[in-house]
């Protein structure tokens, strides 16, 4: 089997808990983390990181979490908005596709 998503337990902005059965969670292609609040409406579907879009994180089946665990280390960096503010302005109309 290939390389698992890993699947981190808190929104990197805020740092709400995003167990691995959270409807939530909404990764980048690089599996940024944040919550649905954060990625939609505080960072307008722009990756703080990357630039890129978000989707919805899939769910993990419980049966499978024995076998292939969830990461537990959380990582929650706040995104500084004043920097952030111009990427966000620069790239929320454009598709993630394009940017």
């Amino acid at each position: 089997m290939g390389c698992m998503l890993e699947l981190r337990p808190v929104c990197e902005n805020c740092a709400k808990a995003l167990p691995p059965s959270s409807d939530r969670a909404f990764v980048c292609s690089f599996e940024c983390t944040f919550c649905a609040e954060c990625a939609l409406e505080v960072l307008a579907n722009v990756c703080p990181n990357c630039g890129g879009g978000f989707e919805r994180r899939p769910v993990r089946p419980a049966g499978m979490l024995a076998k292939y665990p969830v990461n537990t280390q959380a990582l929650h960096k706040p995104v500084d908005m004043e920097r952030f503010a111009p990427m966000r302005e620069k790239l929320r109309g454009v598709p993630p596709e394009r940017r």
